[in-house]
């Protein structure tokens, strides 16, 4: 597999991997596709020396993808810390493709300058809460009953690790 920066012509492949998240009601929340107008801002937006989106190859096939987002846009003080998202094609889910992204984010992100990692993770979602809790995520917080998915009230966990530098 090889993890490398998005490109726009890989928009329409992440987009398609984020769509396909969109019946299954467990990652976004979403209830609509999304088009590529909509998301083409939003990948603009990112850049690979700040906050960047990665795509997962393997096979020649983008099968996932990662990106950082600010932590409360717009407000300076939190420049240290990001959200992170990742997404797996549905025929690509529980082969490493994940894990191998959120490795390469704790190594990467103090290069990014970088000091926290956050994830909102819906509860329902135990892949991605055990994935992350892998990788030493804690849960830092709780907001219960907030989206509703099939009209069922859902909670969101929220999950953050400091990372910092290896030493050499």
């Amino acid at each position: 597999m090889f993890i490398r920066d998005a490109i726009e012509a890989d928009l329409p492949s992440i987009l398609d991997i984020y769509n396909a998240a969109i019946p299954r009601h467990i990652a976004n929340g979403d209830l609509q596709p999304v088009s590529l107008d909509s998301r083409l801002n939003w990948f603009k937006d990112h850049n690979s020396s700040k906050r960047p989106i990665w795509v997962a190859e393997r096979e020649g096939k983008i099968c996932g993808w990662l990106s950082f987002q600010d932590f409360y846009y717009g407000r300076p003080a939190y420049y240290v810390t990001a959200e992170i998202s990742i997404y797996i094609a549905p025929n690509w889910q529980r082969c490493g493709i994940g894990s191998q992204l959120l490795e390469k984010a704790i190594r990467t992100g103090p290069s990014l300058g970088l000091k926290t990692l956050i994830a909102s993770i819906f509860a329902h979602n135990q892949p991605s809460l055990q994935l992350f809790e892998r990788f030493g995520f804690q849960r830092w917080g709780y907001l219960p009953r907030v989206a509703i998915l099939d009209e069922i009230e859902r909670d969101l966990v929220i999950v953050g690790k400091h990372i910092r530098k290896e030493s050499s």
